[in-house]
Formats: structure tokens, sequence, C-alpha cells
């Protein structure tokens, strides 16, 4: 569900040794970045996926609604000819 994300660890290390940091701790910084960038990072077309799939499944419910509502309907109807009120 998600895509391949780039990340360019070395760019990022030079870039952060650049501004001034240590080179031990630059590494450390663009390490941890790419092993959380390597997670599960949702992007833009899979949250519109989700989006889509939601507002199915949302229609989906409320035809369900609308149809058991029009068959307790018919049954209270039903049940109203068969036992009359009064």
């Amino acid at each position: 569900m998600t895509s391949q994300l780039l990340f360019d660890k070395l760019a990022y290390i030079d870039r952060l040794k650049a501004a001034g940091v240590d080179e031990k701790q630059a590494r450390a910084h663009a390490e941890g970045l790419d092993q959380a960038l390597r997670e599960e990072v949702a992007t833009k077309s899979d949250i519109a996926k989700l989006e889509t799939k939601i507002e199915k499944a949302k229609n989906a419910i409320l035809i369900t609604i609308i149809t058991v509502s029009f068959a307790l309907l018919g049954a209270i109807f039903a049940l109203q000819r068969v036992f009359p009120p009064g």
C-alpha cells in the first residue's frame, strides 16, 4: 500500500556536516531518519485510495440502513393489517 520513498543518506550526512554537525552525530541522524522512512509511510495516493474505500463503505451502509428501514416499515404495515389497532 505504500510506495518507495527515496532518501539519500550520504547527501543528508553531507548537509548536516556542512551545517556544523559532527560526523558521528550526522551519521546517527541519517540512520535514524532512514529507518523511520523505511517504516510504512502513507502517501497522498494511499490516503486517496482509503478515502475512496471509506466512501464506498459508507454508501453500502447507507443503502443497507434504507433497505432495512423499508423492510421494517413493510412489516409494521403488515402487522397492522393482521392485528388492526383498537
